[in-house]
């Protein structure tokens, strides 16, 4: 499994499709981090956590990505190509929101609106 934590206000701006080439607002050092990956890569891809049950639990993954926003995607599956940007992180150049096999929200009153974009996705709510 594979999770992306994004805040709502940039869900709502890229759906239906994350990418990168939309983000804006990055701290000096994200900056650094977009020049060293399009560098590397030539894209500054989508970033994902990849679970694994003995390295990078479930509640690592969540708890990492909730840093990030206040939704959490979880793929089953990514896009090829996708590189493994550390231990347990990948990157994709674009991902579809839709592909999701789960939503995490702490937040209950986001799930009307993504009951509207994704009514077939499981959304999860969690405490903490």
């Amino acid at each position: 499994m594979f999770f992306h934590g994004i805040d709502y206000h940039y869900l709502a701006r890229q759906y239906p499709v994350l990418s990168s080439r939309y983000s804006e607002g990055k701290t000096e050092e994200q900056a650094a981090d977009r020049r060293h990956l399009l560098k590397k890569f030539g894209i500054e891809p989508v970033h994902l956590l990849e679970y694994n049950r003995r390295e990078f639990t479930l509640n690592d993954c969540l708890k990492s990505c909730f840093n990030f926003g206040n939704v959490v995607f979880a793929f089953r599956r990514l896009p090829l190509p996708f590189w493994q940007l550390s231990t347990n992180e990948v990157g994709v150049a674009a991902l579809r929101m839709d592909s999701a096999r789960w939503i995490f929200i702490k937040d209950d009153t986001l799930l009307r609106d993504l009951k509207s974009k994704f009514p077939i996705i499981p959304i999860i709510t969690v405490k903490g």
